[in-house]
């Protein structure tokens, strides 16, 4: 008889508080898989799995690429790697980047659901913006279970707010509850009725996860095209609507959520900002520059020139500086 044997685990700020305190609680001998995404940066070297192997019962590592799975076993997602499930294999890829992470964690959640079904468990811990909300919403269509900490518990309590949200959770709790409960429900058979097939958007979306190649070329995509870039390559970016959760993502798999895209847009344009800037006062220095020099010479009415275009270069710069102030407002 199926079980929730396959234990699919994402985090992000404040998330290795909280994954401590998740494996703290699991019994000795479980008998499921667990599988782990804490984004990490590129180029560094995580040493998480060591304090989750001290901090609980199971072992902990960072898989190899086409290894098997074993339950009792915590697989960790190395830095800049995917972590996929596929076929009973753990699959490391350097596929595109979801919600500006790799590892990110709705690839992990999805290629779960679509292997695994109702087996899935999908937990969700502190982090800030909302990965991990679509991953968790497609292990519920495949009949999985949803687990989220509870927000009041959370150091960041962003990703486990938008969980919430938009995804029918079947249980809020604190992290060492979560560790707790999950000796209980690894043993609860799977409920005897047919398991919703993973839709075409979710076939496509783990495919690009898995760098296949073919996908990339179709030419039938789901979604409409939307009138957004992709922050990362300047693609058309394509929105899909999965009821009321809208996510986007570009011709070769770039994808983002709803708040992870404005919060790039916002640093693209603060970006964009800062080069005005700096570039408004390099004109009113070299204005300054040209007028003392004018003025020097005996040139009055072209260093008033060169004074008035370095006022109208303040002039901007303040109305950029006002700009950036009033956005560091709206992200605080």
């Amino acid at each position: 008889m199926a079980r929730h044997d396959i234990i699919v685990v994402g985090a992000s700020a404040g998330g290795v508080e909280a994954l401590v305190r998740v494996m703290h609680g699991l019994p000795p001998r479980l008998p499921a898989a667990v599988f782990v995404v804490l984004h990490l940066p590129a180029g560094t070297t995580s040493v998480l799995p060591d304090l989750l192997a001290r901090a609980g019962p199971l072992p902990a590592f960072h898989p190899k690429h086409d290894d098997l799975i074993h339950p009792g076993r915590v697989y960790v997602a190395p830095p800049d790697r995917h972590l996929l499930i596929v076929d009973g294999r753990v699959r490391l890829t350097v596929g595109p980047r979801e919600n500006g992470h790799r590892p990110a964690i709705d690839p992990l959640f999805r290629t779960a659901a679509r292997s695994y079904g109702r087996r899935v468990v999908g937990i969700v811990l502190s982090g800030a913006l909302d990965d991990g909300t679509a991953g968790l919403s497609a292990i519920k269509l495949r009949g999985g279970m949803a687990v989220v900490q509870n927000p009041e518990d959370a150091l960041f309590p962003s990703m486990p707010n938008s969980a919430i949200a938009y995804v029918a959770v079947d249980h809020v709790m604190t992290a060492e509850e979560i560790g707790l409960r999950l000796a209980e429900l690894v043993i609860q058979p799977v409920e005897n009725r047919a398991t919703p097939l993973p839709s075409g958007t979710m076939h496509v979306e783990s495919r690009m996860a898995e760098l296949d190649p073919e996908v990339v070329h179709e030419e039938d995509r789901p979604g409409t095209p939307s009138a957004f870039a992709c922050p990362e390559c300047g693609g058309v970016l394509w929105e899909l609507d999965d009821g009321e959760l809208l996510r986007f993502r570009c011709r070769v798999g770039h994808a983002y959520s709803p708040d992870t895209l404005r919060a790039t847009k916002l640093e693209a344009l603060e970006d964009a900002l800062w080069v005005a800037l700096r570039g408004l006062e390099e004109q009113a220095a070299l204005a300054q520059r040209l007028a003392e020099q004018a003025s020097d010479r005996g040139q009055e009415r072209l260093a008033n020139r060169f004074n008035a275009r370095r006022d109208a270069a303040h002039r901007r710069a303040e109305l950029i500086r006002e700009v950036l102030a009033e956005a560091d407002e709206l992200t605080h």
